[in-house]
């Protein structure tokens, strides 16, 4: 997704995802510094430039933004009580992140079919999200750079299509 600019999803989220460090594929380290400028979102706070028509989605985002900062613990307490596709992608997310790859794809599962699949299809050749599972699984566990610096940026751009397809439903875009 080349053409992903953070200032298109407003001030509160414009700042924290553009400071965010590219994610591992682990856990990571959670980013502190931003912690309270997390922690001060609320989906009033976060959308006050825009009306909210679909509060799941705009719930997701606030997942994802948490995810992106390696804080696993608050997004998978946003995400497990959405119950919608996307919220199940960003639960399943969490998990692959953690480690816990049998739970991520569980949590794939209960996605069903979802539109960013097809886009990431579209940019990763032979993509799949229980592949990438297992792709993941398979480069942590080797700690081979190689393996995984493609990986990182696989996820990212999944990061980045998850992200943009909540606040677009979340804003009725």
């Amino acid at each position: 997704m080349s053409n992903f600019d953070p200032t298109k999803y407003g001030p509160a989220l414009a700042e924290l995802i553009a400071s965010a460090e590219p994610m591992s594929l682990d856990a990571g380290d959670a980013d502190i510094a931003n912690r309270p400028a997390l922690s001060a979102l609320s989906l009033e706070s976060t959308f006050e430039h825009v009306s909210i028509v679909d509060t799941d989605m705009a719930r997701c985002c606030l997942s994802g933004v948490w995810l992106l900062h390696n804080f696993l613990d608050e997004s998978h307490t946003i995400s497990q009580g959405i119950s919608t596709p996307s919220g199940s992608y960003w639960h399943g997310i969490m998990h692959r992140r953690e480690g816990d790859y049998s739970n991520a794809k569980y949590w794939m599962r209960r996605v069903g079919e979802h539109p960013v699949f097809d886009e990431m299809a579209e940019h990763s050749h032979n993509w799949d999200p229980f592949s990438f599972v297992d792709d993941c699984e398979r480069a942590v566990g080797s700690g081979n750079q190689a393996e995984i610096s493609p990986l990182r940026s696989q996820q990212h751009l999944e990061w980045q299509m998850l992200f943009d397809f909540c606040y677009q439903a979340a804003v009725g875009r």
